[in-house]
């Protein structure tokens, strides 16, 4: 065939829209005839970028075309694509390539067979590792023997260990594909390159070939694409090469002067690739279609020169002001990456109100591009986000995420809950009435955590506390219903069932509970591929699969599934990753996240070659996606207007700023600020954090006919203290719930001690020796978790020997119980007083001891001085007046018994409210009297009068569980 005087390579500047100036070439070249086009072959890097040539040539097509055949070549997973485009049908078939799912799987059980102490999410993760270096050493075409001719004496034993272990996996792996007729993805595309190479070589296709923005330079690619270069109506066509830089730095980039390659440099992989097709940069032509730019132009050579090696910087030094100015480039740094979402989210905004005009963010983080995807919502903006959601985010994914995690928490009451609540479960005809029962299980769990498994569920339905006394009925109900479709999951779980049977169980549970709607749709049809695939596959995956092992496994594997939504997001909005970034411009491109380990992100360790290996396997160091990264960067900051950003720090700490971020602030000696109209930062801080007028405390004052005339001893207090609480709790009838399992509360610990001190007092009369058996028993009837049981159990243990040892010595002076856990009220006019005494004694002088059982600190000493914790005085009052049958007498002494300790001291001491430091600071008269005073001022004010009820009158002595509700911050001025 007739070959080119030399190679037909061009390049199309960054400051020009790649797809659009390739499609414009390409029929001013061939669209004279109508056929030209059909005839042709363009080759690209990825499914993307053959999407946004083929819309490039939509927009271009004024009467209809008729599209050349578009090929995407670069991608790993390139499958049949290029053979059914290229090669003829009575070719020799290359074998078929092993799913990816099966290679793993298959892999991870080989680790396994290798180290015995290996899980099943480990051997996982390994495998996924193990794979990306075998497709490394089969695209770089570096044969397995090179291994046992390394030098690994300077390697660490770990190091050495991995390096063992993968020659063995070389060894093994050729006779296990060789066993299942198999090859691997890239062996396969490697084998079809090279079918196409030496074919076109001999027989050239009859129209164009166009490799149109392919960038990678492994050997098959490389040899690919220089037989196009060479063809006679071949072409390549090259982004972003830069024809700007000096012949000096562009040797430096490739190793020259006796120094490695320099491959975190935008430019390497483009020298890389030139230099294996064998085409000098001298060569390479300018695309001469596409719209221009001078302004863009004089960026793009600037640009070129903030890129410079770090050996040729020092020319910046000698740079006026005018040569360092980037025109239409703005950047905006933001103090958290919540306000840089919304910064671009406004921009974005704002971008689209102008007619025709697009526009873009660009960026590696997707928690970034997740947030400004949330905030242009709120102005019912779908952007289309071209790296969609993982399975893993969507309802289907999560799901089963949600129910491999319950069963691995033994059904704990958070993950069952969430499990049973989720939106896919019952949804339809049945899910309110599911709901209903759902809601009442959630009642009757909250509180501490219950024993493990469904189990633990029914010994909590069985045995309610006095909160929950009238939901286990409702809730019982229904756990009849729900609970059979968890149990065959519970038990073969608990059989330790091997990969295969798991995920029979976990499928089958969640048909059960969720039916079809779980595999239709777009999401899915995902997940059911995806269980179809591990299914098929699990005889031949890890042996050893733990129930928590198969969560973090669907989680993982999840993640690398990416769902996309068809339709429905704005067609002049977009969200791109790096990779989707390439070859495709917009009129505003926002480039954020410009942060280091962001843009350009950490290089992943590889666990099983280290660095000094991989130069000597001849493999892509793991820098060299800095160098991709900031090639993207490059390519980005040639579209018409550009905008960085970067947060000044994230979650945890404070970011330091990319490397290409300060390498074009220097350049600039400080980048520019966007117009004052366009200070996006300025409107989205004003967006959230306007003016307005402070929330007023709220004091409701409903009329006095309509407040309570019933007050117990221990409402007293709150009342004074924060009458709003007060009025939350008896007027409105609110009440805190706990959460679901818990950590068991004040609440709980001072529940469950006075229960068992109260039937210690009541059944056994304070026998010696009986209240320990019974504390054993009433935590033995708790249903509790055992984790939850064995640390607390100790503590209430030593507690109650304590109080034992205590009563009875004072029986030996003469102190003797008289009641426990004894009620009693009385009338004052309209108002009703009641209250509860843990324990009334009888002293040796005939006085009474008024005691009340806490399992925390008790009030101070300067509490009961500014009048409040008054209750036993209150108590006493009461004992005095004859509400306490069995117990009147005139109160001698007042003490609580605190299950808590003191600072080096046993479980369990005792304090009184009128003494401190052995010295009474009250007297029992003044005590008494002072705290029915109090009474009486609470109800004449509140209750029989017509005084608001007041947020947090006395804030220092008002804990309340209403500080939402009174909106406590709002009010405050913390809020805002």
């Amino acid at each position: 065939m007739d070959r080119p005087a030399e190679p037909s390579v061009f390049s199309i500047p960054a400051d020009r829209a790649f797809a659009d100036a390739l499609v414009e070439g390409l029929i001013a070249q061939h669209g004279k005839d109508q056929l030209g086009l059909a005839k042709g072959i363009i080759l690209v890097p990825n499914n993307r970028a053959a999407t946004a040539i083929r819309d490039a040539f939509v927009r271009r097509s004024e009467r209809g075309l008729l599209l050349p055949r578009i090929v995407p070549i670069g991608d790993a997973d390139l499958g049949e694509q290029v053979g059914s485009a290229l090669d003829p049908a009575d070719a020799e078939p290359i074998p078929p390539a092993i799913d990816p799912l099966e290679r793993q799987m298959t892999l991870a059980q080989m680790l396994q067979d290798k180290d015995a102490a290996l899980d099943g999410a480990q051997a996982m993760r390994l495998a996924a590792d193990l794979g990306r270096v075998l497709d490394q050493l089969t695209v770089e075409r570096v044969k397995p023997s090179a291994l046992r001719e390394l030098d690994v004496a300077s390697l660490s034993d770990h190091w050495a260990k991995s390096l063992e272990t993968l020659k063995i996996i070389l060894d093994e792996w050729p006779k296990r594909l060789a066993e299942l007729g198999k090859i691997d993805l890239a062996d396969r595309r490697n084998r079809q390159l090279d079918r196409v190479t030496d074919r076109w070589r001999t027989s050239p296709p009859s129209g164009f070939v166009v490799a149109a923005g392919i960038s990678a330079g492994a050997p098959a690619v490389a040899q690919f694409v220089k037989t196009v270069a060479n063809l006679e109506r071949g072409q390549i066509v090259l982004a972003g090469l830069d024809l700007f830089m000096p012949a000096e730095e562009w040797d430096v980039i490739g190793g020259g002067e006796g120094a490695g390659p320099l491959e975190t440099h935008p430019q390497f992989h483009l020298w890389q690739l030139l230099d294996r097709i064998g085409v000098p940069r001298t060569l390479v032509r300018p695309w001469r279609w596409g719209e221009a730019s001078r302004g863009r132009i004089v960026r793009g050579e600037r640009v070129s020169l903030a890129m410079a090696p770090a050996n040729f910087t020092q020319k910046w030094v000698g740079l006026d002001r005018a040569q360092r100015v980037l025109r239409g480039v703005y950047a905006l740094e933001l103090a958290t990456p919540a306000d840089e979402a919304q910064t671009i989210a406004l921009a974005l905004r704002d971008a689209i109100e102008t007619p025709r005009k697009t526009a873009a963010l660009v960026t590696p983080d997707r928690a970034l591009a997740n947030r400004v995807a949330a905030l242009l919502r709120r102005w019912n903006i779908a952007a289309d986000d071209s790296a969609g959601k993982p399975l893993s985010a969507v309802p289907s994914g999560t799901f089963l995420l949600t129910l491999a995690s319950a069963v691995a928490e033994q059904f704990a009451p958070v993950a069952l809950l969430a499990l049973l609540k989720h939106p896919l479960v019952r949804a339809g005809e049945g899910r309110l009435a599911w709901l209903d029962g759902v809601r009442a299980l959630d009642l009757v769990l909250r509180g501490p955590r219950t024993s493990a498994g469904l189990m633990g569920i029914d010994a909590r339905l069985a045995q309610p506390d006095e909160r929950t006394k009238k939901l286990p009925e409702q809730a019982a109900e229904w756990w009849a219903e729900a609970r059979p479709l968890l149990e065959p999951l519970e038990a073969g779980c608990a059989a330790n069932p091997g990969l295969p049977e798991l995920l029979r169980l976990m499928r089958e549970t969640a048909q059960s509970l969720v039916g079809d709607t779980l595999w239709s749709g777009q999401d899915g049809r995902a997940l059911a591929d995806l269980i179809a695939g591990l299914e098929s596959h699990a005889g031949s995956g890890p042996k050893r699969v733990s129930i928590e092992s198969f969560s973090l496994i669907l989680r993982d594997l999840m993640a690398g599934v990416a769902t996309r939504p068809t339709s429905g997001s704005h067609p002049r909005l977009s969200i791109w990753g790096l990779l989707e970034a390439k070859l495709q411009s917009a009129d505003l491109m926002i480039l954020g996240g410009l942060n280091e380990g962001v843009w350009p992100q950490l290089s992943s360790p590889d666990p099983w070659l280290a660095p000094v290996v991989r130069k000597q396997l001849g493999l892509p160091s793991l820098e060299r996606r800095i160098g991709l990264a900031s090639h993207d960067l490059v390519s980005a900051m040639g579209a018409p207007d550009i905008l960085l950003t970067r947060a000044k720090r994230d979650a945890q700490a404070p970011t330091i700023a990319s490397r290409l971020w300060l390498r074009l602030e220097t350049l600039t000696g400080g980048f520019v600020l966007p117009p004052t109209e366009k200070r996006y930062d300025l409107l989205a801080h004003a967006l959230d954090t306007g003016k307005g007028e402070r929330a007023k405390r709220p004091a409701p004052c409903p009329p006095v006919d309509e407040r309570p005339k019933k007050l117990s001893v221990t409402d007293v207090d709150g009342l004074k203290a924060d009458p709003y609480s007060f009025y939350a709790k008896k007027m409105l009838r609110l009440q805190k719930l706990a959460a679901p399992g818990e950590e068991p509360d004040a609440k709980w610990r001072g529940t469950f001690l006075h229960a068992v001190l109260g039937d210690w007092g009541q059944v056994d009369k304070f026998e010696h020796g009986k209240l320990l058996p019974r504390l054993i028993d009433a935590f033995d009837s708790s249903g509790l978790h055992p984790v939850v049981r064995a640390m607390w159990q100790p503590r209430f243990e030593e507690a109650a020997e304590w109080f034992e040892a205590r009563v009875e010595a004072q029986r030996a002076e003469g102190r003797e119980p008289l009641e426990a856990e004894i009620s009693g009220s009385f009338k004052i006019g309209d108002v009703t007083l009641s209250g509860r005494a843990d324990r009334i004694d009888r002293l040796a002088d005939g006085s009474l001891a008024i005691v009340d059982y806490k399992t925390g600190a008790p009030p101070s000493t300067a509490q009961v001085m500014e009048g409040y914790a008054l209750q036993l005085g209150l108590i006493a009052h009461m004992a005095n007046c004859g509400a306490f049958e069995g117990a009147k007498g005139q109160p001698g002494l007042f003490e609580y018994w605190s299950q808590a300790r003191l600072s080096g001291e046993p479980y369990g001491y005792v304090k009184s409210p009128n003494v401190s430091r052995g010295k009474p600071v009250m007297e029992a008269e003044e005590f008494v009297a002072k705290a029915y005073h109090n009474f009486e001022e609470a109800v004449d004010d509140w209750l029989l009068g017509n005084r608001p009820f007041t947020a947090k009158d006395m804030p220092d002595y008002a804990w309340s569980d209403y500080d939402q509700l009174m909106r406590y911050e709002e009010w405050q001025g913390r809020l805002g």
